[in-house]
């Protein structure tokens, strides 16, 4: 039968509608997931379009995947860094939602302190157990949206759950209903899709949520999680780790819109950034993340890497603010006691800080020959070098300014009694025998030192 597509506006064969295949055995997918040794890519060599939402936006789950993760953040710091996470965001709202658990009274005093605050981003959402007594409480605290978790894989149907897949998508059906009843919009977080059955369980499983929404006439927003980091970006790949394919599949057999389609990935084999990026090209407005990165085992996709990757597929930041990146790094080392390693991007002590001695000299003569981008003005951090050997007391100067931020007022010069002192120490090094740069953590022990403790560790 052919019909008129109203995504492309063309003339196609209707699209097939798959039913649950409730198999007695699980699909484990051996043949990519060996366990004994190293996932496989598998390709299959179909194309799908890209497809990016006229709409893209980025989503937060700092407060809920990421707490899993480090000590749990107190009431103040959650309220700061959701504050700071609306500075980022903009009056635009390209940070859409952050999401909230509501177990204990901490959790629920955090997220009715952000309520108060009168924010219109990110939106709170929440995350819960799916049990009608949950449900209430979402409604009671004034929430629109919740997520729930429905695993989709045969390893958590049969091996954690112990059900079939039929009893098991009764079961989330019905959640989900109790979720309409009480007045709730689900965000339904398929866990473990890129080892799912996406034909045999996926698509049926979501069609049927399709079903119970239009019926209830509430939303509900699908969230693709990639839970183990296996998801694929590359064209051609097979189902199911394909990224395109997924997002593709959801939109083309379950009928999803972009708008309440959401990617959520793990950073287990270094991928995670591009596989959300891929989720946005092939037709998923939203992105979920977390600040730093900060999640489950190897992390989550870092909010801060999709900004960027908003602006530069956009080509405009649209409103947001990336110099609150700064203050949130900064906000994480100084109030949290986070430790953000000193090479991560955008947000690491040294990742706009130059090392070698001839890039040292270029990044002295013109910033931008060793400088990704003019970083003090979209991040407030200036390009700085690595002291060495070769270091004269301008290179010395111009560090110590930069390092501890100083304005013209308070700037030291070539000729600052400070200056001489540490290059006197730096050529004692490498006369001893020395051959490294020296770190930001020594080069400020001494500066402590030298100065009497006029400039101290940061």
């Amino acid at each position: 039968m052919l019909e008129i597509s109203s995504k492309t506006n063309l003339l196609e064969q209707s699209t097939y509608k798959y039913s649950l295949q409730d198999v007695e055995e699980p699909n484990l997918y051996r043949e990519v997931y060996p366990y004994t040794d190293v996932p496989r890519i598998a390709f299959n060599h179909r194309r799908v379009p890209i497809g990016m939402p006229q709409d893209i936006w980025i989503t937060d789950t700092s407060f809920r995947d990421g707490q899993q993760s480090v000590e749990p953040y107190s009431v103040k710091q959650i309220v700061d860094l959701f504050k700071l996470m609306s500075r980022l965001s903009g009056p635009f709202g390209i940070i859409r939602q952050t999401e909230f658990f509501v177990y204990s009274q901490k959790d629920r005093e955090a997220l009715q302190k952000c309520q108060e605050l009168g924010l219109r981003f990110p939106e709170i959402t929440t995350w819960i157990r799916a049990s009608r007594e949950d449900f209430k409480l979402v409604k009671d605290l004034g929430i629109r949206e919740t997520g729930i978790l429905v695993s989709c894989s045969d390893y958590h149907i049969f091996k954690k759950m112990k059900m079939t897949r039929k009893q098991c998508m009764e079961y989330y059906l019905q959640t989900v209903c109790d979720a309409f009843e009480a007045g709730v919009m689900p965000r339904c977080h398929l866990e473990d899709i890129t080892r799912a059955d996406f034909y045999g369980f996926v698509v049926p499983f979501v069609n049927e949520l399709m079903k119970l929404s239009k019926q209830a006439n509430i939303p509900v927003r699908i969230r693709a999680c990639d839970t183990m980091g296996y998801g694929i970006p590359y064209p051609e790949v097979a189902i199911p780790r394909s990224v395109p394919g997924i997002i593709y599949g959801l939109q083309h057999y379950s009928e999803v819109p972009s708008e309440m389609l959401e990617w959520h990935g793990h950073n287990d084999f270094y991928k995670s950034v591009t596989n959300a990026t891929t989720a946005w090209l092939y037709g998923a407005s939203g992105v979920n993340c977390s600040l730093l990165g900060i999640g489950e085992r190897t992390g989550n996709v870092p909010l801060e890497a999709m900004v960027f990757e908003y602006a530069s597929l956009r080509g405009s930041f649209d409103g947001m603010d990336p110099t609150a990146i700064t203050d949130i790094a900064e906000y994480f080392a100084r109030e949290i006691g986070y430790e953000i390693p000193p090479m991560t991007p955008f947000v690491g002590k040294n990742f706009n800080v130059t090392r070698a001695g001839i890039h040292a000299d270029g990044l002295l003569k013109d910033e931008e020959i060793y400088n990704i981008f003019d970083t003090k003005k979209i991040l407030n951090r200036s390009a700085t070098v690595l002291l060495g050997k070769a270091s004269g007391l301008a290179g010395i100067a111009y560090w110590i300014n930069e390092n501890y931020r100083l304005d013209a007022g308070e700037a030291v010069t070539k000729k600052d009694p400070l200056v001489i002192a540490v290059k006197e120490w730096i050529d004692a090094e490498y006369e001893g025998g020395r051959q490294t740069a020296l770190s930001t953590s020594e080069l400020e022990e001494k500066i402590e030192e030298l100065s009497g403790k006029r400039f101290q560790r940061l």
